[in-house]
Parts: structure tokens; sequence; C-alpha cells
């Protein structure tokens, strides 16, 4: 179904504007629609096109206007190039619910088409026009989620990778302002990548217009002429380049990302958790063991690793890099087909990109929660689930490899699905969904929890990185081993590293005193 109007021809580069309404009594919604134009995309663009702004909803058959089930919505990730996690089939989590919930998800403009900016841009369109679709969703959730049985009064998030750093941008929007459309969150593998401000972009928006021939100084001018442009040209604009002052190959693993617009971004994330400006609600944030090994370079030496940073991360100093090198040494055991620093560099990029913003924005709405209700608001978890095909690879545990857990394996394009699911690895499957299942009916992960499923208890880390004192738990999720564990005090002491270097990174404004 339409959720936005086609972003083409002078919609494009602007907000999502609600559908033309239909002169028929009704419209078949049988087949996905296309997914959003990602990364390096070419023709035939199979199963991909502009016009991509669809939804989708699994609901009880049951269910009336009446029913006002427990909604979830789910953010898909991909990097901010991708739609890489489209068209999950929800059916499951509904029937394993009880038929107690709506299930929701949908497509957002991603790569060039979604975060495209500049301020000439800004002067006839707008900026962050992905994330401008995710909310434009929500607010159709809430308009229309009734006629499927949900309750347009509970809705929770939930999202991987760049959807987690999604949902954390939601909870930030327009410095935390309640508009009223979910009330709580998950955040699985949250996505931090360097967050520019504007005036930080001109020269993506610079090589664009030339590339294309429409490069002025008059924002109507070359906002005109970029929308006169077909797909087909557009689209091959649509890749990675190497950063000002880095050189090609390797290109940035992530060229488009969401900009600081002072509007939906006020500010860095961040900065908007730390100080306050963030909805206060349930959350469960988590992150994978080896969250780095899926995009950390095969690195052979210490030069490679400083080489791979500054690249992906352009603001870097040799300095900085030399820093992370001494957090950093070489991490053993090697791992098969990889070269020895490979290792080192999967858990430095998987610390700093991942798993440590995760920890240190659940540090800052520890603060800002009153303590009684730590125990029953704010969850986290590390999923470390080992499959023999992973180990055997040298990826460990990688990056959202719970997916499968959380809405069954039967559920993802194959080639998303471990096959040690289907065999020693189900039994974690009933776990997961029924943790995640329980948080959407309940706000809290263990009331409608599986069967002999452990208590999961509460994240209590105030104090976390603060150099002594508690340093938060978690839920380690394991075949076999799920409970909670403290986070050590060495990937405690990585993490106030990395905030330290936030603002080498565009992660943080200041450096913490």
């Amino acid at each position: 179904m339409r959720y936005a109007a086609p972003p083409l021809g002078n919609l494009r580069w602007r907000a999502p504007v609600e559908p033309e309404r239909s002169t028929l009594s009704w419209e078949p919604a049988l087949a996905f629609q296309p997914v959003c134009l990602g990364n390096a995309v070419g023709p035939p663009y199979l199963g991909e096109d502009e016009d991509c702004l669809f939804v989708n909803v699994w609901a009880p058959s049951n269910a009336t206007d009446a029913s006002r089930l427990p909604v979830w919505v789910f953010i898909q990730g991909g990097g901010y190039v991708f739609n890489s996690n489209a068209n999950y089939d929800g059916a499951e989590v509904v029937e394993k619910s009880g038929h107690n919930i709506v299930m929701v998800n949908f497509n957002y403009r991603v790569g060039v088409w979604g975060f495209l900016a500049s301020e000439r841009l800004r002067v006839d369109g707008d900026l962050n026009v992905g994330l401008l679709d995710q909310r434009r969703l929500l607010l159709w959730v809430k308009q229309y989620i009734s006629r499927f049985g949900g309750d347009p009064d509970h809705v929770v998030i939930h999202g991987a990778s760049a959807g987690a750093g999604s949902v954390a941008l939601h909870l930030s929007a327009y410095g935390g302002r309640d508009d009223g459309l979910f009330v709580g969150a998950i955040s699985e593998s949250l996505f931090f990548p360097a967050q520019p401000y504007v005036h930080e972009l001109e020269w993506q928006f610079d090589r664009v217009l030339q590339a294309v021939g429409c490069y002025s100084y008059d924002s109507a001018a070359a906002m005109a002429c970029l929308r006169s442009q077909d797909m087909e040209t557009l689209q091959s604009l649509n890749i990675a380049l190497a950063f000002p002052g880095r050189t090609a190959p390797p290109n940035p693993l992530f060229y488009w990302t969401p900009c600081i617009d002072g509007d939906f971004i006020q500010d860095l994330p961040d900065v908007l958790f730390e100080t306050g400006r963030f909805l206060k609600m349930p959350v469960i944030f988590g992150t994978d063991t080896d969250e780095g090994s899926a995009f950390a370079t095969n690195a052979a030496s210490p030069a490679d690793i400083i080489s791979f940073f500054q690249d992906n991360y352009p603001l870097l100093t040799l300095n900085d890099t030399l820093a992370i090198l001494s957090h950093y040494p070489q991490v053993l055991p090697l791992v098969p087909y990889h070269n020895p620093w490979f290792p080192t560099a999967s858990l430095a990029y998987g610390e700093a990109t991942f798993v440590c913003p995760s920890l240190n924005l659940l540090s800052h709405i520890t603060s800002y929660t009153p303590a009684s209700n730590n125990s029953n608001s704010i969850f986290a978890y590390r999923y470390n689930v080992l499959d023999a095909v992973n180990l055997a690879a040298g990826i460990g545990v990688p990056h959202i490899f719970e997916a499968a857990a959380v809405f069954g394996p039967g559920n993802l394009p194959p080639v998303q699905v471990a096959a040690s699911y289907f065999t020693y690895n189900a039994p974690v499957v009933p776990l997961v969904m029924g943790y995640w299942i329980s948080f959407v009916r309940a706000l809290d992960p263990n009331v409608y929890r599986a069967a002999g499923a452990p208590v999961w208890e509460g994240w209590d880390g105030k104090d976390w990185g603060g150099g002594g004192g508690r340093r938060g738990q978690r839920l380690k999720i394991e075949l076999g081993d799920t409970c909670m564990e403290d986070v050590g005090e060495e990937e405690s002491g990585r993490c106030e590293f990395w905030e330290g270097m936030g603002r080498s990174m565009r992660q943080r404004r200041r450096k913490r005193a």
C-alpha cells in the first residue's frame, strides 16, 4: 500500500506528502511493491524503483477497529544507502503473539534520493527526506492503523542497523518533541556513522551537480535542473566516492548519511541524548559480539587500519588514528581466511560505529530515568549465538545476526539466514522472538517471554563509563547460556575512549571533560 505519493519529478528531495485518494472502493494489496533504489544498483533495477514509498501490514484476520492491538513498526537497515531488510514476512510474529499484535514494515528513500544535502537544496526542497519518509509512515500508522485492528496510541518502533540509528534519531527528533507517534523503541545494532553538518556536505552536492551539468549557485535553477533529469542518470550517481582529501579505491563504506539540519536533527545525536533532548520511554538497545566483522578492512598491518579509519572518518588526524591503535593492540587469536590485523580492525570499527554508541546512549537515557524505573524500562543485550559456518569464515557473531531469530528464519530472504537457525540454533528463535513480542505488547520483555526464558533484568548503568562503580548489566543471548552479564571494564574503557573521539568522528560536538 502507498503511504506517500510517488516521490517523482517536483516531489524529488521534498518531504513526502499523502498519496491521492483512490476512487475505487478497494484495491488489491497482495504483492510486495518495489523497494527504493540502492547504492550502485544499475539496470534492470530488479525489484527497485524511484516510486517506492510502500507499507506492508500483517494483522489477525479477526481484528476490527475496536481491537486496539499493540503495533510493531520495523524500520529496515542498509546503511542509509540500501533497503536491506525489505519485506520481512510479519505473519509469524503475529501468530506467535497469540494474534495480539499488528506488524508493519515499509520502504524509505536512501542514498542520493534520500540524503542529498546542501543549503541550496534546503531553499527549494527538504533535507533528510529518507528520515521524513519514516516520519510520514509513523503519521500514516497514527491515522490508519486502527483500520487493521491496531492501537494508534500503542506503537513500538524497532530498527536494525541504520534502522536502529533511525530509532535513535526519532527519539531525539525535533529536540525530543513528542508528537505522540510511539511509546517504546528497540534499537538492534545501532549504526552511528559520522553526522556531518549541512555546510560540510556542499562538496557532495557540487559533485552531483557537476556530473549532470546542473552546476549553479542559484538554488532554484540547480534544483529544477536536477529534478528534470531522468531516473537512470541520477541513479548512476547513487554511488560511493572517496571523501575529500582521500583517494580511491577503497571508497568509504557509507557515503550518503543523515546530516544535522537544525530541525529534525538539531544537533549531534549523542549531544541531544546527553542534554536530555529525547523522548523518555521504555527501550531495548543491543548489539552483536562481532559487529565490525562484516565491514572491516582485511588489514595486514596497523597502517591498513589507520587508512581504513581515515577513509571512513575523514576528520580523524594521524594522532587520532595512532590513539586508536594504542587502545587496540593486535587481537588474538587470528581468524581463518583473514590477514593478521583483521580481528583488530573488526573490533575497533565495530565498537566505534555500533557497540559504543549504543552503550553511550543507554548511559544518557539512564541519566534521565528515575532509578526506580531503570529495572523495568531500560534493557540492554549482547547477541552471542555461535554459528559454525560464520566461525569457520572468521566473522564470529556478525552484524544483526539476530534478525532471523527475531522474525523467524523462514521469514527473511534465504541469503540472510544461517542454516543453523533451522537445526542446532533453532531453540534460540522462540526465546528471542518471545522477548521482542513481549516488549511490543507490554513495553517489557519479561511479561510474555517464552516459557523457561530467563528474566531480562533492566540496565543499571547510570555511572557506566564513569571511571568506576556500576558498569551496566545486559542480557547475553547465547544458545544454552542466556543470562545477565556485566559490561567488562576493558570494553567500558574503550567506549570512553571513543566518546572522547566524538568530535573528530562527528559523533559528538565536544569532548567529555
